[in-house]
């Protein structure tokens, strides 16, 4: 019988994961820095080099998900063959290639040296029925398919299938959730399981638009990167289409789209018939998803999660962030005058917490870009930094005077209050555009710096000059 084995408490559980690969790397990531400890096999001579580089990933980018410490990471270690990794493990991920005959053999191996751990197979394509041939339980296998980054996404699907013990998928699924994983029990065996039809569907038109010379791979990906997928991220295929329908929901989107299945737009023509039944199926599955929710007010989460997306993707100059980037460019730049304006902006919706108002740290970041803009007005943007010398801020004092929620524009007047040799403070207005109320000040103190020693410096004469005219011009 297949059980996950309990522990003591303060006791680290303990992976095995068979295949060092681009998933089972991946997996070897996610279950260690969960702080379980993790046996690795892999015959490839360069598996821990590549591991280590899997890791090294890992490390950077999985703690930066969470406001919370991860658990201390646990011991990774590499065995010499299935049976020494496998022995006593509590979870057994079978990550090797896509071939059912080297499954078999794997598989085997692993029930034979540990017949009670759950054994979880990365498998894309193959159902679990296929896998379980030829072992001595039936009940010892089941599919755990993964997306790769398998640190970062949290997908895994789970397909028991016929003859799978209930009670061991349920404990399955404990342990991934407990490593941060989203498992979908998949009802029912079909080859490639659900999210790798529905990609591979697309591929295959996408190979069709080549093909026939209608689109380039670059301009197939901008499509799908510049706008569904976007929206897939965060709402999936059916809601987005729920919003799409209206007012009238998802009714009124198969309604008025369905007959659309019938015209020859795509090479995939084998489609379900849209009957009334059908139709009336798919729209109360539609409400039962997500009927709790009016569309104006999906919409409106639409909109919020969309404008976080972009503004992540805009600060890495990615995809659609990267338009982003190139038009904010093209926007008119803050005012001149006395004092100088140096940032107008509304206030974005990731901005805010959980109060409704904008985070400490925001202000932070709007006095930051304030000084950034002074800057850049001196002659010292990116191209002086480029040169090796810069400004860094060595203090700040904020006062917090009113709430600033998001959708309100703001506005920063800036003065210099005092420029001496190496130091130049600043003194930062923050302010509602609508009425002009205070919402918040700063005091800023920025020394001169030596990217080459990473020590205050004079500036040269010609910026020394230009910042003693702005400080006379503000006295």
């Amino acid at each position: 019988m297949m059980r996950i084995s309990g522990k003591m408490k303060g006791q680290a559980m303990r992976a095995a994961v068979i295949g060092g690969g681009v998933i089972g790397g991946g997996w070897v990531a996610r279950f260690l820095l969960n702080g379980w400890d993790v046996a690795v096999f892999d015959p490839d001579p360069e598996a821990e080099r590549k591991l280590d580089a899997v890791l090294a990933n890992a490390r950077a980018a999985l703690p930066m998900l969470y406001e919370r410490s991860l658990p201390k990471e646990g011991r990774l270690s590499f065995a010499s063959s299935v049976a020494e990794a496998v022995t006593g493990a509590d979870w057994v991920q079978e990550s090797v290639p896509e071939r059912l005959d080297l499954k078999h053999r794997v598989l085997a191996e692993i029930e034979a040296a540990n017949a009670e751990a759950p054994i979880g197979s990365s498998t894309s394509g193959f159902k679990p029925s296929e896998l379980r041939e030829g072992m001595a339980t039936d009940a010892s296998v089941f599919v755990a398919h993964p997306f790769n980054p398998v640190y970062l996404l949290p997908l895994v699907e789970i397909v028991g299938g016929e003859g799978a013990d209930a009670g061991v998928i349920a404990r399955a699924c404990e342990v991934l959730r407990g490593i941060g994983m989203y498992p979908l029990v998949i009802r029912a065996e079909i080859d490639a399981h659900i999210a790798d039809r529905l990609l591979e569907a697309v591929w295959r038109e996408a190979l069709w638009l080549v093909k026939d010379g209608i689109a380039t791979t670059g301009e197939i990906d901008e499509a799908i990167r510049m706008g569904f997928g976007l929206r897939w991220a965060q709402m999936g295929l059916f809601e987005t289409y729920r919003i799409a329908g209206g007012e009238g929901g998802m009714a009124h989107f198969v309604a008025q789209f369905g007959p659309c299945l019938a015209w020859p737009w795509t090479k995939l023509m084998d489609v379900p018939e849209m009957t009334d039944d059908f139709a009336a199926e798919i729209g109360a599955q539609s409400d039962a998803q997500s009927g709790a929710l009016s569309i104006r007010e999906l919409e409106r989460l639409r909109d919020k999660n969309l404008v976080a997306i972009l503004r992540a993707l805009k600060r890495e100059g990615s995809g659609a962030g990267r338009v982003l980037l190139e038009h904010d460019a093209t926007l008119d730049a803050p005012g001149e005058g006395v004092p100088l304006e140096t940032v107008r902006r509304v206030v974005p919706s990731d901005w805010t917490d959980y109060n409704g108002h904008m985070n400490e740290s925001r202000y932070g970041q709007v006095f930051s870009d304030a000084a950034d803009a002074v800057m850049a007005h001196l002659g010292a943007g990116p191209d002086y930094v480029a040169s090796g010398q810069s400004f860094f801020t060595v203090e700040t004092r904020i006062s917090y005077l009113m709430e600033t929620r998001a959708g309100e524009r703001i506005r920063v007047a800036t003065r210099v209050m005092g420029a001496e040799g190496k130091k130049l403070r600043l003194f930062h207005e923050m302010e509602r555009e609508a009425d002009g109320s205070v919402l918040a000040t700063c005091e800023q103190l920025l020394v001169h710096v030596d990217l080459g020693t990473r020590r205050s410096s004079l500036p040269g004469p010609d910026l020394a000059e230009r910042i003693r005219a702005l400080a006379a011009a503000h006295a």
